[in-house]
């Protein structure tokens, strides 16, 4: 990989180094919360957004950011549920730090720890990001998951039926949605950045096209009134967000593969760029230089 992507794509390396981010901020976690549907919260700290389930069958979440962030995760749902009850599952959306962080912390308080058999496969072994040039070395065993699965499960839970399904290829290969079917609502993991341009992880299997194709499937399933989570970004949208997202994707991908098609260098389309229409969508973790080379490295 020539220097410019070394240079590019070393921009995401602090949305998967805890210790960075704990080190440009001095203050405490703290974590928001924000009620949804019955019994569903959203949670916000610091890494990927987290969805709480918290009703009469105990409390479940959706990923749970950075390690460090735990104890403030724990004080909020403290407050949601006065009883004291730990979460009995963590279903993680993929195998990132920042949604995996806190596995240890809630296993450790009995938490069932639930996710696609890459996931596991992925932390369990050294990883190495040669993109960014990084090494990710095994998670401790109290981390991983316990359940896997192949393809999708159903989860009866809290007068709910989630179900998780695994969509390949477009993050990373361990991907996995959640619908909460009763509640009309979807937490879409990393295959979701709102209004931003998202992290392909291509060296973890991931792909832009194959992102392409489950987000025209995920829209195939869901209606207006569906509220979706988005892994990062304000974390409610809805299908009209999915759309605009998706045409971003569609509309710059295909302008990439094109001018590579035509024998233009990467240097020459990142200096000519995307065009005003997404320019907005750079000002992120995710910067436009950087989405430009995983469209190139998804070809």
């Amino acid at each position: 990989m020539n220097r410019l992507r070394l240079a590019l794509l070393a921009t995401v390396i602090t949305l998967l180094t805890p210790a960075m981010v704990v080190m440009a901020q001095e203050e405490a976690p703290s974590v928001t919360q924000t009620p949804l549907r019955g019994a569903l919260h959203v949670l916000q700290g610091r890494g990927g957004n987290v969805l709480a389930s918290v009703g009469e069958d105990g409390i479940l979440l959706v990923d749970d950011d950075y390690a460090e962030t735990a104890p403030a995760y724990s004080a909020v749902l403290d407050q949601l549920d006065e009883s004291g009850r730990q979460p009995r599952f963590v279903l993680n959306t993929h195998w990132h730090g920042d949604h995996t962080g806190g596995n240890a912390f809630w296993a450790e308080r009995g938490a069932v720890v639930v996710a696609h058999i890459n996931v596991r496969n992925r932390m369990a072994t050294r990883q190495e990001m040669k993109a960014v040039g990084r090494v990710v070395e095994p998670s401790p065993k109290e981390a991983l998951p316990v359940v896997t699965f192949g393809h999708s499960l159903a989860l009866h839970f809290n007068g709910d039926v989630l179900e998780v399904q695994h969509f390949p290829e477009g993050h990373t290969d361990g991907d996995s949605i959640v619908f909460f079917t009763a509640e009309n609502v979807v937490h879409m993991g990393d295959l979701m950045w709102k209004d931003r341009f998202p992290f392909v992880d291509v060296g973890s299997g991931g792909n832009v096209f194959s992102l392409i194709a489950n987000i025209e499937r995920i829209l195939a399933r869901i209606d207006d009134q569906t509220t979706l989570v988005a892994g990062h970004g304000g974390p409610l949208a809805n299908k009209a967000d999915l759309e605009r997202y998706l045409a971003m994707l569609r509309t710059t991908s295909a302008l990439v593969r094109d001018k590579l098609a035509q024998g233009q260098s990467l240097e020459a389309i990142t200096a000519q760029g995307l065009g005003d229409e997404w320019s907005s969508w750079g000002e992120h973790y995710i910067k436009e230089a950087a989405w430009i080379s995983f469209i190139a490295d998804s070809l």
